[in-house]
């Protein structure tokens, strides 16, 4: 037995090494700026922007501080902050929809255009009202709650958009898991990837908008784009199943030639034997 391990080892070693190796997309360190390491060490008014930053979606996507204040974050002094590096600084209530429409063209347009937009100057709400300034949240369901939306309004039409959001936004969280699956497996999705951020992101819009009619009629639209990824990663299923099985098929031959080769051995052995 130890023999036949040990012959063995050779065509098993590939895999073992496999089994050792590190995790595609492990964590890596974000690197740090001179706006951070500043930051940290002043007084704690003056620290909390980092310390709700790190909680964001922009520092989990590599948006730091100069992504949205402007400055050089590469010089270590006062001169990160000046208008010559393109320091912007904070901006006003009435312009933070423009603050961050500089990243978000699209949710900008669809914000100017509802209700929300439309009431900006005159008490309405902005970005940094449902997402926050320095913990940015991501566009999501759980954004639109009583909690949320009851510091200015009743409920009632946020729950018919929720209603009308949850079935799309569940087929996407579905659609890139499995996709992120096929990803880490080494297989080639990076166009139904591409794909499905974009019907995320034009779904994701919708979020801004606050006509109960507009969303309903565009999450059709945006679900007959998901169906058609979805098919597409049902055919890639297939062929990985078709694989699996020729597979298993190859290695049962391979243990039985094995198997065989080792009885006709010592059975050829033990001929020998008798003659001798």
């Amino acid at each position: 037995m130890k023999k036949i391990c040990f012959r063995l080892f050779p065509a098993c070693a590939p895999l073992l090494l496999f089994l050792l190796l590190p995790v595609p997309g492990a964590s890596q360190g974000k690197q740090s700026t001179s706006c951070i390491e500043c930051h940290e060490g002043l007084q704690e008014a003056l620290v909390r922007p980092v310390a709700l930053w790190k909680q964001s979606i922009h520092a989990a996507n590599g948006v730091s501080c100069a992504g949205c204040h402007g400055g050089n974050p590469d010089v270590q002094d006062m001169q990160a902050m000046s208008p010559q590096n393109g320091f912007l600084g904070v901006p006003k209530t009435e312009r933070v929809p423009e603050f961050c429409g500089r990243c978000h063209p699209g949710v900008k347009e669809d914000y100017q255009a509802s209700a929300h937009g439309r009431a900006l100057g005159a008490g309405g709400p902005q970005c940094v009202t449902c997402h926050g300034s320095h913990a940015v949240e991501r566009a999501s369901l759980q954004l639109i709650s009583p909690e949320s939306c009851t510091r200015c309004h009743g409920f009632e039409r946020a729950a018919e958009i929720r209603e009308a959001l949850s079935e799309t936004d569940g087929r996407i969280t579905a659609l890139e898991r499995r996709l992120g699956y096929f990803h880490r497996m080494g297989i080639d999705v990076n166009d139904l990837r591409g794909k499905l951020f974009e019907a995320r992101n034009t779904f994701h819009r919708l979020f801004h908008s606050v006509d109960v009619k507009k969303v309903r009629t565009s999450t059709g639209k945006i679900q007959s784009r998901l169906e058609d990824i979805r098919e597409q990663a049902e055919s890639i299923d297939r062929l990985q199943n078709r694989r699996k099985q020729a597979g298993a098929v190859v290695v049962g031959l391979l243990l039985l030639v094995t198997i065989l080769f080792f009885y006709l051995r010592h059975t050829y052995k033990e001929d020998e034997s008798k003659r001798n």
